[in-house]
């Protein structure tokens, strides 16, 4: 059996009698300086152990999302109407997407970036829009030729007034001509505008009276409107209720047109209803831009690779001025991949400040021409795209999103001028990755703290109380 004195005989810490031990002054001192010291150490391992360490790394990227990437944006044109505005994608890789709509939509804006109305809905592009096969050089003139002097006073004076707003130099105006004022010759001999006067087709030579077709938003050559009387209402922002014809342009198809709006006058109640219940009508009429801006919102998917986001006028049966095109814009949004809630963000950005800040770098820039760098001019914007993904010490992924660097610049144009966006995105990704830190390296850490404290605070006794008597004995004048 083990005795206590034999238990006694394996004790590290050795007591040493109160009464053979000495304090001092400076030892309490040190002892009070040591657990500051301490205390203040200790408090500090404690928010080490409590805060985040991360680590980052960078690696080939391993997405999860696919071989596409979705990119979301809101952007204001104040020049660009809705009736043109179209959205178009390529690749290295060849791909083309013209005019995509599915996932895009579209308001009419005023020159404040106001919406003015509902959304623009545009039908699906007509590809062959039909024209007359004979030509004539000399056609006589069945229109009214229409000037900004003249205009309100016969858009007032007919129930109905459809108008070609024209450019001469323009290849699908100059094709319109021959069967427009053939059928303006007809209608005018079916319904007389002295006698009958419930119809009449006039024309606009949108070169002299330039004015005038920027006050109907008149953006793309020829522009065929139809103006009912009393509904060509002015708002303090420039609206106006009348539609856009954009069916075919034959002869026989103009006055099937023109006959039809004439039996839609019977009453003003019936004129709508028969408007909107006639699928004539609905595939070959719409209503027209309310304002000469758009604003463009929505999504759309590209392929990983080297592209392009191009926004500009497009038609498939109407010319463009190129020296009126207009295309500054007003970057609202601009996002790749997934949308990450602010909740997420916000989370992301208490444990890494850093993440997140050039996720949408370009939102709420305006890229304005003034006129000063002179007409064809195309903005473009060279953006490099990285994804970063965020891994807590659970292996949890708290966020993936994709940051990006924005470059931007003007260039003339020989062409229409377009809103282009250069895509190029990395094919590696950042990666950051949340530190583990054990609880056990803590209270190592603490022991260590506690121990190391405690010894050199006694070093540093012991020399200051044998240099204290080392003092004393030389003013007594001892020896050694």
């Amino acid at each position: 059996m083990i005795t206590s004195s034999k238990l006694k005989s394996v004790d590290f810490y050795r007591k040493i009698p109160r009464d053979l031990t000495e304090a001092s002054v400076s030892g309490a001192g040190l002892s009070i300086i040591a657990a500051l010291c301490m205390v203040f150490l200790f408090g500090m391992e404690l928010n080490s152990y409590l805060s985040v360490s991360t680590a980052t790394s960078v690696i080939v990227d391993k997405s999860s999302d696919g071989d596409y990437l979705r990119i979301d944006f809101n952007m204001s044109f104040p020049a660009l109407s809705c009736e043109f505005a179209a959205v178009d994608v390529s690749d290295v890789l060849g791909t083309n997407r013209l005019n995509l709509t599915k996932t895009i939509r579209k308001f009419s804006i005023d020159s404040n970036l106001r919406t003015t109305g509902h959304e623009y809905h545009s039908e699906p592009a007509t590809t062959n829009i039909k024209h007359d096969n004979e030509v004539h050089e000399e056609s006589i003139g069945g229109s009214l030729e229409l000037t900004t002097d003249n205009f309100d006073k016969y858009a007032h004076q007919f129930p109905i007034t459809v108008v070609n707003f024209y450019a001469p130099w323009c290849y699908w105006s100059q094709r319109l001509k021959p069967s427009w004022e053939k059928a303006s010759k007809i209608i005018r001999e079916r319904y007389d505008p002295e006698t009958d006067g419930r119809i009449v087709m006039g024309r606009v030579d949108c070169t002299q009276n330039g004015e005038l077709c920027r006050s109907h938003h008149v953006q793309g050559y020829p522009s065929i409107r139809i103006f009912r009387k009393g509904s060509d209402v002015r708002s303090d922002h420039g609206h106006h209720e009348h539609e856009s014809y954009y069916g075919d342009r034959d002869t026989d198809s103009l006055v099937k047109t023109m006959d039809n709006l004439v039996a839609s006058l019977p009453s003003e109640s019936q004129k709508l209803s028969l408007g909107d219940k006639s699928t004539f009508a609905s595939h070959t009429k719409r209503p027209a831009p309310s304002a000469g801006g758009c604003r463009i919102e929505g999504y759309v998917r590209v392929k990983k690779v080297p592209g392009n986001l191009i926004i500009s006028a497009r038609s498939d049966a109407h010319s463009f001025d190129a020296s009126q095109m207009n295309m500054s814009h007003v970057i609202n949004h601009l996002s790749f991949g997934r949308k990450v809630s602010p909740r997420v963000m916000s989370d992301v950005k208490r444990l890494i400040p850093y993440v997140g800040s050039s996720h949408d770098r370009l939102n709420g820039l305006s890229f304005i021409n003034t006129r000063d760098l002179g007409a064809n001019v195309t903005m473009e914007h060279y953006l490099q795209v990285v994804k970063t993904e965020v891994i807590t010490r659970k292996d949890y992924k708290l966020v993936e999103e994709y940051e990006y660097t924005a470059h931007s610049s003007v260039a003339q144009s020989l062409h229409i001028p377009v809103a282009k966006f250069h895509l190029e995105l990395s094919p590696m990704q950042v990666l950051i990755t949340e530190n583990p830190k054990s609880f056990s390296h803590f209270l190592t850490n603490v022991c260590a703290i506690i121990g190391g404290v405690f010894t050199v605070a006694g070093i540093l006794d012991s020399i200051l109380h044998n240099t204290i008597r080392l003092m004393k004995k030389v003013e007594l004048g001892k020896n050694f």
